[in-house]
């Protein structure tokens, strides 16, 4: 029998496990694979973990972190893709792995069965619901783009807003395709929600020119459409063609078919609007002069009474509550003759002292200088006894008779002459000065002096009206009257 165990090269572990690994990294140093995405994990550290596989076997792969950044998708699983890397082996677990550099998906069959089950994914979270659209601005002041700054979609959106009505638009350039475009467009429209330094827009326009389904990919990508979904500015969507559709497209508040298509939607025709602003001004004209003529014919029929025939009555009882008035003389002389009448029985003070000073002059004339001193004190002590009551009284009686002058004294003054004339009375003299009391003393044409509290004024008799006018002397004849108003 042989010996093979003779014949064997002996290795360790780690040799034979280095030497497998050197082998298939030779021998596979650089294949493409095509396959489904199963079990994907993306570790802490940024590098990806993920099996590709088909019907019937399944191989470990692996995305290192700096690959990942370069991708211009993101692995999902259920992904069909075509990946592009090396083989090689890891021996720690005794088994082999693909190291991917490259992924792309297999074929717009595969693009569309992604684009499926992420719009599955968003509508079953309630993204694209109807009531979550918002209405759009009717007249917007600022308008914010999310677009390529170079190309026609941006001047044709600029081109038909100023044709439309001129306003503030403010542009955020971006990338329409690629492996970045994604996260600025997300970018784009978070930062216009955050504006800061910049007036914040009133409307997105998300917009693109047409294009194939990897070029319009962009617009597909997850965080794409959520922040489209937070936005709390209205957007409207404008990408590809009128048969093109995205998933931004669901979530927006508007879908425009092309980007001037959007542009008509973000903003009226100016000057369409003038006209039906005219057309409501001439209108509203026409209504009030309409009702101005109305109301003025209302008024014209109703045959107001005049102001003469308004104020006759009044004035009638006006001038009869007048002649019932008193004369100042007739209430001012009786008070006067009261007020005098009481002046006069007034005991004067030095006529009631006048008799116990003469009784105490000779008593005191009478007694011996030291007691006289004695008596003139008992004298002052037995007078001011006297004299106390008597001076109350005398007191009591001078403030009775200090109350009633006070009093009549008011009372005089409120029917003084002066008094009268302020409470709105008037003082009727002739050319002579002299008092007139009735209407029948004066005749048509003479000329009277009106006496106020704050002046004279004259006037002449016309009938049973007169004219007055301003005077500067007490008295004085027509022909120095003036002006008669």
């Amino acid at each position: 029998m042989t010996d093979l165990a003779s014949n064997a090269h002996e290795y360790s572990v780690s040799e034979l496990a280095g030497s497998l690994k050197r082998l298939v990294e030779d021998q596979f140093g650089h294949v493409r694979v095509r396959g489904e995405l199963g079990r994907v994990t993306i570790a802490k550290s940024g590098h990806c973990y993920l099996d590709i596989k088909d019907d019937k076997a399944v191989i470990n792969s692996i995305i290192w972190k700096g690959t990942m950044n370069r991708l211009t998708m993101r692995p999902e699983e259920g992904m069909d893709v075509i990946v592009e890397g090396r083989m090689s082996t890891y021996p720690g677990r005794s088994n082999y792995q693909l190291i991917i550099e490259k992924m792309e998906l297999a074929g717009e069959g595969a693009l569309m069965a992604l684009f499926e089950k992420r719009k599955k994914m968003l509508a079953a979270e309630g993204l694209f619901e109807a009531d979550r659209k918002r209405d759009l601005p009717f007249m917007p002041s600022v308008i914010g783009v999310v677009t390529s700054p170079t190309g026609a979609v941006i001047r044709d959106i600029l081109h038909r807003i100023m044709d439309r009505f001129p306003v503030h638009v403010l542009v955020w350039p971006v990338l329409v395709q690629g492996d970045k475009a994604a996260d600025q467009i997300a970018g784009a429209i978070t930062g216009f929600n955050h504006a800061e330094g910049f007036p914040r827009p009133d409307v997105l326009i998300v917009a693109r020119g047409g294009g194939s389904l990897e070029d319009l990919w962009g617009f597909n990508e997850e965080n794409v459409v959520r922040a489209a979904a937070g936005s709390a500015i209205p957007i409207i969507s404008a990408i590809g063609h009128e048969t093109d559709w995205t998933l931004i497209d669901y979530v927006s508040d508007y879908r425009a078919p092309t980007p001037t298509g959007a542009a008509e939607v973000a903003v009226p025709v100016r000057s369409e609007w003038l006209d039906t602003f005219d057309d409501y001004g001439l209108r509203l004209s026409r209504g009030l002069r309409r009702s101005l003529s109305e109301k003025k014919t209302l008024l014209s029929a109703a045959r107001l009474p005049r102001l003469e025939n308004i104020l006759s009555g009044p004035q009638q009882r006006l001038d009869l509550a007048a002649a019932k008035l008193p004369s100042p003389g007739r209430i001012f002389d009786p008070l006067a003759q009261k007020l005098a009448l009481a002046a006069s029985r007034m005991p004067r003070p030095d006529r009631l002292l006048k008799e116990p000073q003469d009784q105490l002059q000779r008593l005191s004339a009478r007694l011996r200088p030291d007691a006289l001193r004695q008596g003139v004190i008992r004298q002052n002590e037995q007078l001011a006894r006297i004299s106390r009551p008597m001076n109350i009284s005398m007191k009591r009686q001078l403030e009775g008779y200090e109350a009633r002058l006070s009093r009549a004294g008011k009372l005089l003054d409120a029917y003084s002459y002066q008094g009268v004339l302020k409470r709105g009375y008037a003082l009727v003299t002739d050319q002579d000065g002299q008092v007139v009391r009735q209407s029948k003393d004066l005749s048509s044409g003479q000329g009277v002096t009106l006496k106020f509290a704050d002046g004279d004024r004259g006037a002449i008799i016309n009938g049973g009206s007169s004219r007055a006018r301003t005077k500067s002397k007490p008295k004085s004849t027509p022909s120095d009257q003036g002006d008669l108003f």
